[in-house]
C-alpha cells in the first residue's frame, strides 16, 4: 500500500467527492496530497479530516490562472514540492434542451470543465518540467464525453474537449516524460446527483429520485458506482506501472459505454 510513497499529488475540487476519495486513496499509498478547491473551508476541513501532516490545504479556482499558479507556489512553500501527479477533478454539471442552453451556463461549465483543465495541465506540466520530475497528469472525463445527450449538450461537449485534449496533450508532453491520461466515470453517486436528479425533474416531468433510481438500474454492473470504485484507476495511472500508457482514457462505468 505504498505505491506512491515519496510523491506529491496535487487534486482539484478535491474537499469532497470524488476528489477527496482521490486524496483519501493517494494518502493511504503513501503520497502528500495537495487538497486544492475553491472552497478553502472544505479544503481545510477535509485536509484535516485525512491527515493533515501528509494532507495540505489550498485555495485554487481553476478558473483563474494566477491562482492555479499561486496554489503551486503555496505547495512549494510549504514543502509539498515539487508536484509529481496532478489530478484535474474540479468540474460543473448543467442539463437544458438545446433551446434553453444560455450562453452563461456555457461559458460557467467550458471555463471550469475545459479552461480550467487545460490551463491547470499546462501550469503543472511547466513546474514538472523545470523540476525534472517524470510526472502523471489525470484528467477527469466522463461517460457524457463519449456521446451527445438530449439534454446535456454543454456539459457533454466540454467533457468531450477533455477527452481531446488528453489525447493532444499526452502526445506532446511524453517527450518531457509526463504522461497525460483520463478517467471517464458513468454514473457516480454523491451529493452532486441530488442537482442532477432535479434537471431531469424539472426537463422530463420526473418524480424526485426517479432518474436517479433509473439510470442506477440500466448499470449493467446493476448499480450506480461509488467515488471508491474510481479509486484503483486514479492509483494506477499515477504509478511506474502506467508509464507506458500515453493520451489515453479509460471508462470506468459498470459497463456502461464500450470503446
Amino acid at each position: 500500500m505504498t505505491r506512491l510513497a515519496g510523491k506529491t499529488a496535487l487534486i482539484t475540487g478535491a474537499a469532497r467527492g470524488i476528489g477527496r476519495s482521490f486524496a483519501a486513496a493517494y494518502l493511504r499509498e503513501g503520497a502528500r496530497v495537495i487538497i486544492a478547491d475553491i472552497d478553502m473551508d472544505g479544503a481545510m476541513a477535509t485536509a484535516g479530516d485525512l491527515g493533515r501532516d501528509n494532507a495540505l490545504a489550498v485555495k485554487l479556482d481553476v478558473t483563474d490562472t494566477a491562482s492555479i499558479r499561486d496554489a503551486i507556489a503555496m505547495a512549494g512553500g510549504e514543502g509539498f514540492g515539487p508536484i509529481d501527479i496532478l489530478v484535474n477533478n474540479a468540474a460543473l454539471f448543467t442539463a437544458a434542451p438545446i433551446v434553453e442552453i444560455t450562453e452563461q451556463d456555457y461559458t460557467r461549465v467550458f471555463d471550469v470543465n475545459v479552461k480550467g483543465t487545460l490551463f491547470t495541465l499546462q501550469a503543472v506540466a511547466e513546474h514538472m518540467i523545470a523540476h525534472g520530475v517524470r510526472g502523471k497528469i489525470i484528467n477527469m472525463a466522463s461517460q457524457a464525453g463519449r456521446r451527445g445527450e438530449a439534454l446535456v449538450g454543454v456539459y457533454c461537449a466540454s467533457k468531450a474537449a477533455v477527452i481531446s485534449l488528453t489525447q493532444s496533450a499526452g502526445l506532446d508532453l511524453i517527450k518531457h516524460g509526463i504522461n497525460v491520461n483520463a478517467i471517464a466515470p458513468g454514473v457516480v453517486d454523491g451529493e452532486h446527483w441530488d442537482g442532477v436528479d432535479a434537471f431531469f425533474a424539472k426537463y422530463e416531468g420526473k418524480a424526485p429520485g426517479q432518474k436517479k433510481a433509473e439510470v442506477g438500474a440500466a448499470v449493467p454492473f446493476g448499480r450506480m458506482g461509488q467515488a471508491e470504485d474510481l479509486t484503483g484507476m486514479a492509483i494506477f495511472l499515477a504509478t511506474q506501472e502506467a508509464d507506458y500508457i500515453v493520451a489515453q482514457t479509460y471508462n470506468v462505468d459498470g459497463g456502461n459505454w464500450m470503446s
